[in-house]
């Protein structure tokens, strides 16, 4: 695809979908929670492992919250000293795509709830946001992870693309994101953007068909 191509898709789009980690937002929710409760390190290996695509999404996310072991209360505690960092620019963007009748959903590997004040902000609605969901026993301990949420495996980007393109009718879609499995929702989205403006991934880079390293490029190239 020319960029003079990649740019007249991305003004007929109907429909974004952002990825959140490292692309909405400057971190890696999982990473940041992960530092909270003092295990950071062991838990960015795994991010490294499943985003360079080197074992299956589903395994790094359960070896992941093994190590965390997070409980409801860490939970919350978390949501109220870490505010979200957004990525320069995102903001005005979804507000450009809201203002052009676009509809923009959070498609993440995360979780619902570190991404529900993110959406918040942005003016995304809850319903829009497609992501994980931590279980907790009634004592608020650690009781896994909903294994039916599509994007809690590899494969969960492209078939919430689908779903959302089926039910809805969208005719031109577009996936944002800056890893391996926000590629591979492309298709079913009819455009994916790399994005490589908090953490470059080479292999996105190279296979992407437009990538771009701050969101004013996406502003600049509706008008």
């Amino acid at each position: 695809m020319g960029s003079v191509d990649v740019q007249d898709v991305w003004n007929r789009v109907n429909a974004v979908c952002f990825d959140v980690d490292s692309t909405v937002c400057i971190d890696e929710g999982l990473d940041e929670f992960a530092a909270f409760c003092g295990v950071g390190e062991k838990v960015a290996e795994w991010t490294n492992k499943a985003m360079g695509g080197s074992v299956t999404f589903r395994e790094a996310l359960s070896e992941r919250l093994k190590i965390i072991q997070p409980t409801r209360n860490q939970l919350s505690q978390f949501l109220e000293s870490h505010p979200p960092k957004l990525t320069p620019g995102v903001k005005a963007l979804v507000e450009l795509l809201h203002s052009r009748k676009v509809d923009v959903y959070l498609v993440s590997g995360g979780f619902k709830s570190i991404i529900e004040p993110i959406a918040k902000e942005l003016n995304v609605p809850i319903d829009n946001i497609y992501a994980n969901r931590f279980k907790f026993y009634y004592d608020g301990s650690y009781a896994g992870f909903d294994e039916d949420a599509p994007t809690s495996e590899s494969g969960g980007k492209p078939s919430v693309v689908k779903l959302l393109k089926e039910k809805c009718n969208y005719t031109v879609m577009a996936m944002i994101g800056d890893g391996a499995t926000d590629m591979e929702a492309s298709p079913p989205a009819d455009l994916f953007i790399g994005f490589g403006g908090n953490k470059i991934r080479e292999s996105v880079k190279s296979k992407a068909p437009w990538f771009v390293m701050d969101f004013k490029t996406l502003i600049d190239a509706l008008k």
